[in-house]
């Protein structure tokens, strides 16, 4: 594979020993090494202990001293004396593999900061920045990586302590489609390479969220030493993307990586399954939901916050929020309610999409869904809302009746956990996460296939039945109780300990085997 075979190098070379990076290089100069099947052999396999060693620590263990639970130490020595080989620190913060101190997280294509629903900004951001937080609430430092798209983002942002943005170049610094994303990898992975190179503090692992920031992952791994995490968030065979080149990248990643961070046990059968993942690696990391925004309210007063008229606050009312592509199925909503209007009790149903457009066929797509209602004769029923600030969306599911989720697939669903926190009952498609979220009947409804006829039949039962709709919302906000931040970051923690300290205790047998 060539997938990052454009990232050469000058290498000098020794005896018996394959090309190794010139040590006065920077440290984004060793990217050569990921160009060979997509960096799927380590470094461990290809250099010698001596010369991995010696590479590493020369190019950024002269910094002198390294960070250890808020104290400066020297560096480690690197020489064995008294019959004791001391394992360097892995210039990753000096912390053990049991405290873990600091991550780098790759986000390529989407900001944790961007707007959730508004162009690549979604559940994955939200996932991110949510994760991060609660990882630097837990003494974990955070440095996501990120493409800047306008020259005022470049840079680093501070988010809280111990969570931090940096926008990195990588291309135009503009909004890109996806479909070119892949061609600036190359250009992502030394930016941050290069900012990583500026840190005398470097990262114990590597968190690559998405397949694009899997593949810079891959080269980092090899790089710096460290265990790679990554988190898919979607799998290109279970949406049924024929895309070759991003199905082998992401065989490619599943194989090479150290850690696979899945939401449900569903995922992780999918990744069993579809690209053979080695059982072992997979870790459940269930999403959370922050309750301070998300819990339940008044409606009525929740319809006056969000603007809804006098005459208006008495109706039915279903919400999608969502990025506005057809993956996510704003158009089954709009039909659902069609199909809603013809039934007792549901003729004055209302429908609000909150959400952008987004994807390269995001723009015809409003337009299609703009046409599609004005030819159902819904217009006055039917409010397209601009994506809102994810704390304000919290008013909009309290002051829905039903909240519809109607995507082709779903890792996990943050929509319908954050609906069901705010004790709204979930209409959904029963794909992916959300068929272990939603126990169908109980706390929400779960449909086979994309039929708006039988979307509307559970609406209609939810609002023209309000025993079942009081109860099925307190019972879907009882369910969320058990989703924190605090609890996936713990689990985070949990897995990622184990996988540093397996590798740690590689890097030491491999060490002493080198010093003795």
């Amino acid at each position: 594979m060539e997938y990052l075979s454009h990232l050469s190098m000058p290498t000098r070379t020794t005896p018996n020993e394959v090309p190794i990076p010139q040590i006065t290089m920077p440290l984004v100069d060793t990217l050569k090494y990921s160009s060979s099947s997509m960096g799927s052999r380590l470094l461990h396999d290809t250099f010698s202990a001596r010369a991995m060693h010696s590479s590493i620590l020369d190019l950024k263990a002269t910094a002198n001293s390294v960070r250890r639970g808020g104290e400066v130490h020297s560096s480690p020595s690197s020489r064995a004396e008294d019959n004791v080989t001391p394992l360097p620190e892995r210039i990753v913060g000096g912390r053990s593999s049991e405290d873990i101190g600091r991550i780098a997280v790759l986000c390529f294509h989407a900001s944790p900061l961007a707007q959730p629903g508004e162009g690549d900004g979604g559940g994955m951001s939200v996932y991110v920045k949510a994760l991060c937080s609660a990882l630097a609430h837990q003494g974990i430092d955070c440095t996501v990586y990120t493409r800047a798209t306008c020259a005022d983002e470049l840079g680093v942002q501070e988010v809280e302590p111990g969570f931090r943005v940096n926008y990195v170049s990588a291309g135009p610094l503009a909004p890109v489609g996806r479909e070119a994303l892949y061609g600036l990898v190359g250009e992502f992975t030394r930016s941050v390479a290069d900012s990583l190179a500026m840190d005398v503090r470097l990262p114990q692992a590597v968190y690559a969220n998405y397949w694009l920031s899997g593949i810079t992952g891959l080269s980092l791994r090899q790089i710096l030493g460290v265990p790679l995490v990554c988190t898919f968030h979607t799998l290109s065979r279970v949406r049924n993307d024929d895309s070759r080149q991003r199905i082998e990248a992401e065989l490619e990643v599943v194989r090479a990586a150290d850690l696979l961070t899945v939401a449900t046990s569903t995922e992780a059968g999918e990744l069993r399954d579809l690209y053979d993942a080695a059982p072992g690696k997979i870790s459940i990391v269930t999403p959370g939901v922050d309750h301070a925004f998300f819990q339940p309210g008044d409606k009525m007063q929740a319809r006056r916050a969000i603007g809804l008229a006098r005459a208006e606050q008495s109706d039915p009312l279903l919400l999608f929020a969502g990025r506005l592509q057809s993956l996510k199925g704003a158009h089954i909503a709009i039909k659902t309610l069609n199909v809603l209007h013809t039934m007792k009790g549901g003729h004055r149903a209302r429908l609000v999409l909150i959400g952008g457009p987004s994807g390269t066929d995001g723009e015809r797509y409003t337009r299609g869904l703009h046409e599609l209602v004005g030819r159902l004769g819904l217009s006055r029923y039917v409010q397209f809302i601009p994506p809102v600030p994810h704390e304000v969306l919290s008013s909009y599911y309290r002051a829905a009746d039903v909240c519809l989720v109607p995507s082709e697939s779903e890792s996990f669903g943050l929509v319908a956990l954050e609906s069901m926190a705010c004790g709204t009952p979930v209409v959904a498609r029963a794909v992916g996460g959300l068929s272990s979220m939603i126990d169908n009947g109980r706390n929400g409804f779960l449909i086979e296939g994309t039929s708006p006829e039988d979307f509307a039949v559970a609406c209609h039962r939810l609002v023209t039945e309000n025993d079942l709709l009081y109860n099925m919302g307190m019972v879907a906000n009882w369910c969320s109780l058990r989703y924190t931040w605090a609890a996936a970051a713990r689990d985070f923690i949990e897995a990622l300990d184990y996988v540093v300290a397996d590798q740690n205790r590689q890097d030491r047998e491999e060490y002493c085997s080198v010093g003795s």
